[in-house]
Formats: C-alpha cells, sequence, structure tokens
C-alpha cells in the first residue's frame, strides 16, 4: 500500500471519501491515456467490493483505456430506499467522479442485479440532448436513427446489466424462489416491503404515490427524466442473463423476453466461455409488432407486456448463461457476477466475455 493506494498485479485501486472505489492501473501512463469511465453497480444489500473482480479484470486487460469505479452510494440498507432515490444517488456519484477525473470522454455502465434499473434510472437523469450549431436543442428521438445525446457529459459506449429484474419481480416465475405459484407470488406482492421496502414495492410493480408503477414510467420519457432517449443514446445495450438456478432473478425478467420467447439451450462447447449457452442480437421492434405478440400469447401479465414492447424500442444484445454443472450452481445470482471471488472464480469467464465483447 502506498498513499492509500493498493497495487495488485498491475491494478491500483483506492478508497473514495464515501466509501466506493476506484480501480486503474499502477502505470501512470496508462492512466493518463484511459478517457472511458466504466461504471460498476451492485445489486441489492450489496457494497462496492462485489465488483471487485470485475473492475481489476478489466483495468488488467484494457489498463490504457478505462478508468473503473465501483459504486458505493446505496450500499446495504441504502439499496431498500426505491429505485428512485438510489438512481439520483448514483447519477449523483457519475457526476463527482467526473467531476475528479477531467480527462474522461466516454462512460459504459456494468450493473449487477437491481442495480442494472437502478442505472437505467440513473441514466434518465443524466441524459442531455444533443445540440445544433447555433446551440438548439435536437429533438428527443428514441429509435436508434435519433440524435444519440450525451451521458452526464461523456460519450455513452455500453450498457450493460447481468441478472438485472427489468421487467419487475411480478408474477411469470420472475422470481424463482417463489415456484411460479400464483398464490405465493401475489402474497410476495402485498408484503414485499416488509423486508425490502420501498424498492421491494418498485421491483413488484405496485403503484408509486398514485402514479403507474415507476418501471412502467421508465420505458418511456417522463418529463425531464429522459430514460428511453438515454438507452438508446447508448452504442449497444447489453443483457445477461441466468437460465436457472438463479432463485433470486428469473430468466424472462432479465432477458427482456417472454415466456414463449425463451430459447432453447445447450450446454457450450466454448473452451474459453464455458458458461455461455445461448447468444441472439435482438434488433429494436416497433410498438405494433409487440401488439401482435400480445394477442397471440397466453395470459400474458398486461404490464409485463408494456414493459417488454417499451424496452425493445432498442436493440439488445441477450447472452444467456447457465451453471447447471456446477456445484455452485444455486448460488448462480452471485455467481455470475464472481462476487464471492475470495472463494472462487467459476463466472470469471462471463467477466471475460464481458471485456472482450466491450466497446472502446
Amino acid at each position: 500500500m502506498e498513499n492509500g493506494k493498493l497495487h495488485n498485479g498491475g491494478v491500483s485501486s483506492s478508497e473514495t471519501f464515501n466509501g466506493g472505489e476506484d480501480v486503474y492501473s499502477s502505470k501512470q501512463s496508462d492512466v493518463s491515456t484511459a478517457d472511458h469511465l466504466v461504471m460498476m453497480v451492485h445489486g441489492i444489500l450489496g457494497s462496492a467490493s462485489d465488483w471487485k473482480f470485475g473492475a481489476e479484470q478489466f483495468v488488467r486487460n484494457l489498463p490504457d483505456k478505462v478508468f473503473v469505479h465501483c459504486s458505493e452510494r446505496n450500499m446495504a440498507k441504502l439499496s431498500l430506499d426505491g429505485v428512485d432515490v438510489m438512481g439520483e444517488r448514483l447519477a449523483e456519484e457519475v457526476l463527482d467522479v467526473v467531476k475528479r477525473r477531467p480527462g474522461l470522454k466516454k462512460i459504459s455502465f456494468v450493473a449487477h442485479s437491481v442495480g442494472g434499473v437502478v442505472a437505467r434510472y440513473a441514466i434518465g437523469k443524466l441524459y442531455r440532448p444533443p445540440r445544433t450549431e447555433n446551440g438548439q436543442k435536437f429533438s428527443d428521438d428514441t429509435s436508434e436513427e435519433g440524435s444519440k445525446g450525451t451521458i452526464a457529459g461523456l460519450a455513452p459506449i455500453n450498457f450493460i446489466t447481468v441478472a438485472s429484474p427489468h421487467l419487475g419481480s411480478r408474477g411469470n416465475k420472475q422470481v424463482p424462489f417463489l415456484f411460479g405459484v400464483t398464490a405465493f407470488e401475489k402474497a410476495a406482492g402485498l408484503c414485499v416491503h416488509w423486508i425490502f421496502k420501498k424498492t421491494g414495492r418498485h421491483l413488484f410493480l405496485n403503484e408509486d404515490e398514485g402514479k403507474p408503477p415507476l418501471l412502467r414510467r421508465m420505458v418511456e420519457d417522463d418529463g425531464e427524466l429522459r430514460f428511453m432517449s438515454a438507452l438508446s443514446s447508448f452504442k449497444r445495450r447489453v443483457a445477461y442473463s441466468n437460465v436457472g438456478y438463479d432463485h433470486i432473478v428469473g430468466w424472462g425478467t432479465s432477458s427482456i423476453r417472454r415466456n414463449n420467447e425463451l430459447p432453447k439451450w445447450e450446454d457450450s462447447l466454448s473452451k474459453k466461455y464455458p458458461h455461455i449457452v445461448y447468444q441472439e442480437h435482438c434488433k429494436a421492434c416497433d410498438g405494433e409488432q409487440s401488439e401482435s405478440v400480445l394477442k397471440e400469447g397466453d395470459q400474458f401479465d398486461k404490464l409485463e407486456e408494456e414493459l417488454v414492447t417499451g424496452l425493445s424500442r432498442v436493440s439488445w444484445e441477450k447472452i444467456d448463461v447457465s451453471f447447471h454443472s456446477s456445484r455452485n450452481r444455486f448460488a448462480a445470482h452471485s455467481v455470475i457476477q464472481v462476487k464471492d471471488h475470495y472463494m472462487h472464480a467459476e463466472g470469471a469467464d462471463v467477466v471475460q466475455h464481458i471485456i472482450d465483447n466491450f466497446l472502446l
């Protein structure tokens, strides 16, 4: 340790004021050229250390390209305060990092679990549309052909979520430990606030102070919060999902798919990525296409359909992950993040896949 910095095999890290962590190359020449901020966001009841393995791997692979910050503003019980409150905090944290690192030009997010939804809220807060030569703003356009804009004044590149409940946690086996039993799912929706407080209400799609559920409002631009304009401004959006053994976040909600769209998969034959079992690039869909699916679908929840339809207005890369043959498969929700890297790094190939496909 030197001047408050930890050095680990070419990677340095330093703790920020509120308990977060900056991770960067130990070589000053690399640090001076790294202009791409990677914000790594943890899940519910998590901490900045949850992404420690991933952050270090990013810097080892891209030492002169990235500066990584592991978020701290919503650690532990603060993650129960609601997606909106956490999103506001995360947005402030991003601005603080950008202020400390004036050389940054690009920004990407890598977020786990509810952190993916929180990051979607934060970018809606941080989004600014581009200006014309005479200083006037372009009109917002959530189509991919629309103007791109900036996030915290930086060029948005990658928006990556890992086992995130984009469709919420209500019904349709979105929380697997409830076994898809309707009575259990309804009961959970009524009492979830006792344990997970405001965040639980948001994830179970309960009305928010007389307004539609927050996750429903987040598939549109909502006043000054440009949720979809922000999401469409990124060059790529990626959703990594566990196909099974994730007892917290179901496959459908994390991959933004209807139940009848979940693909058949086979064991991976890749030595480099043994846990990646299915990949697809989903183009942006218009509302008419989604409405036809709703008419044909069987008993699909209308609110969830609105979430799928809204989020499908932009393209997504969908990467499906399986730990079925792993001895730690019952902990898939944290294994996919390599959260417990001190004990094992079984999901390291997923992190490597994220890095190998990362746009710079």
